[in-house]
């Protein structure tokens, strides 16, 4: 019986052509799994606040314990999650600011509306892609020196909410959608780093913290534990969930997530 054998160039052809199919599969991924198809920006569409604008505000933790390559890119691609769901959800408004050790040390890093024009969902759905793609060169270009100019001296992340609060003040009716990036490890004001808290300490740690009421506001919390190095243990990680979701509940916020991994459309 003859067996069917591949010349040298057969060979090099199927090579060839296994490495185009990876390389597709690979183009076609993205981190968050952040939608790019019509499919997709539908069905973040379906999904908005009816009759309402978005005021998007991203606070990111500048501090040297959650920075590092790997976790910019992780920030960054959230927040071109968040640029393309508050422009498809009614030409909302985004603010993208770095903090360290206080409100006041804090940068800005983008501030301003998000756009679609057209008479369509469908014709603003096409410009998506191309409004994302202009935002988030703004914001990569400046990411790192922003970083870079914030004052050291720890992280004080639950000032923040007051500067969520002032921003919700400033745009009205719009609904606040407050994505914070960041270890969680805050050590300025309220430890977090000392010890390792059960959920229970933490809930009750956090009743003592002062926030802004933000009514039918959306709050995530993401990248807890994400820190340089070894990740942090499942016990600390526990309790800054915890802490972070009893913080998020004492504003009276409509809806929160508080995670280590974040998921688009959120």
């Amino acid at each position: 019986m003859m067996h069917a054998t591949l010349t040298n160039i057969e060979r090099a052809a199927v090579g060839a052509l296994s490495l185009i199919v990876i390389l597709g599969l690979l183009a076609g991924c993205s981190l968050l799994g952040s939608p790019s198809s019509q499919t997709g920006d539908q069905a973040i569409l379906a999904s908005c606040p009816p009759d309402v604008r978005m005021a998007a505000d991203v606070e990111v933790d500048g501090s040297g314990s959650s920075s590092g390559d790997a976790i910019t890119s992780e920030r960054l691609a959230i927040i071109a999650d968040v640029v393309r769901r508050t422009a498809i959800c009614g030409n909302g408004h985004l603010i993208v600011r770095a903090f360290s050790a206080s409100s006041g040390a804090t940068v800005t890093i983008y501030d301003g509306d998000l756009t679609l024009p057209g008479a369509t969902n469908n014709a603003r759905l096409r410009r998506v892609d191309a409004l994302v793609e202009e935002v988030m060169a703004e914001i990569t270009a400046m990411y790192s020196d922003a970083i870079a100019a914030l004052p050291d001296g720890g992280s004080d992340i639950t000032s923040v909410y007051r500067l969520a609060g002032e921003y919700a003040a400033q745009m009205g009716d719009d609904q606040l959608h407050l994505y914070v990036l960041t270890d969680g490890l805050n050590n300025i004001g309220t430890d977090l780093t000392s010890q390792v808290l059960t959920p229970e300490q933490a809930t009750e740690l956090a009743s003592t913290v002062s926030v802004p009421a933000l009514p039918g506001s959306s709050i995530t919390v993401a990248g807890l534990g994400r820190i340089n190095g070894d990740p942090a243990p499942s016990a600390l990680v526990e309790g800054l969930v915890a802490f972070y979701n009893a913080l998020c509940a004492k504003t009276g916020a409509k809806t929160c997530v508080s995670v280590t991994d974040y998921t688009a459309g959120r």
